[in-house]
């Protein structure tokens, strides 16, 4: 990597431990106004302080993000689909002349392995990557997961491996039986990603289990800002990726920053 590259991607995954924290906020870009999100800037601010990095679209990185921020952007440029058709059918959505005058830290895009338009979408990526590496920006592709798709070792493990030899700096997948083969088969950076809304404590179990099993750190999204308490559930997830707490030690951190209200709602 040169210099650029370097400084981007360790704005990502911090140096000091190699572990990220990302915060997605890119739903929109195929779901709409997803639960939680209906207005971008009231979900997000409150949560900035607490994340290595934000994914989202720059439709709502200009609209909801103050440009006085200082959180590193992962910026989603791919989509053309909605829920209403098949999500594999992406494109690249923004020009890298785009990308560099938003300042991002990095670009991610999904592939699809195993789907109708598969072969599109990694030619996508490859076509990203060069871009990148003309740049000086780190890609990060998201190994999305069709329909019939099984989110096991062997099928991440193929699309993870793929990605990678494509050139993706860093890879952001599923949790699944056996990760440690998922990670030990990407020769680079691996990331959680949350997936749909589960119980916090789940939540917190999912985090725990991939920073054991080797991966990087977790793209959380609805799993926090879909939380009754989203400070409280960034907080306890960055506590397991950045401090080693436990799962306990993480659940009582979120538990003390609910209001009396949701607390009496759970017990």
């Amino acid at each position: 990597m040169d210099w650029g590259m370097k400084n981007r991607f360790a704005r990502i995954v911090k140096s000091e431990d190699g572990r990220a924290v990302m915060l997605a906020v890119d739903h929109g870009y195929f779901l709409g106004p997803t639960g939680g999100l209906e207005e971008p800037r009231k979900t997000i601010e409150p949560l900035l302080p607490y994340a290595d990095s934000v994914m989202l679209t720059r439709g709502v990185l200009r609209t909801s993000v103050d440009p006085n921020s200082s959180v590193p952007v992962v910026l989603r440029v791919s989509g053309g689909t909605s829920i209403l058709q098949d999500l594999s059918n992406e494109d690249i959505t923004v020009s890298i002349e785009d990308v560099l005058r938003l300042n991002v830290s990095a670009m991610a895009l999904s592939i699809f392995v195993g789907s109708e338009h598969e072969r599109e979408t990694l030619v996508s990526l490859s076509k990203l990557v060069d871009e990148g590496e003309r740049y000086g920006i780190p890609v990060l592709a998201v190994t999305a997961v069709g329909k019939d798709m099984a989110r096991d070792a062997r099928y991440l493990s193929l699309a993870c491996r793929i990605a990678a030899e494509l050139g993706a700096h860093i890879v952001k997948t599923y949790y699944c039986e056996e990760f440690g083969k998922v990670v030990e088969s990407c020769p680079v950076p691996v990331i959680v990603a949350g997936g749909k809304k589960i119980p916090e404590l789940d939540a917190l179990r999912l985090a725990a289990n991939a920073i054991q099993g080797g991966a990087v750190g977790v793209d959380m999204g609805r799993n926090i800002f879909q939380s009754d308490s989203p400070v409280g559930m960034i907080r306890a997830v960055r506590a397991i990726v950045h401090e080693k707490a436990s799962v306990e030690q993480a659940a009582r951190i979120y538990e003390s920053t609910k209001g009396p209200k949701a607390r009496r709602a759970a017990g």
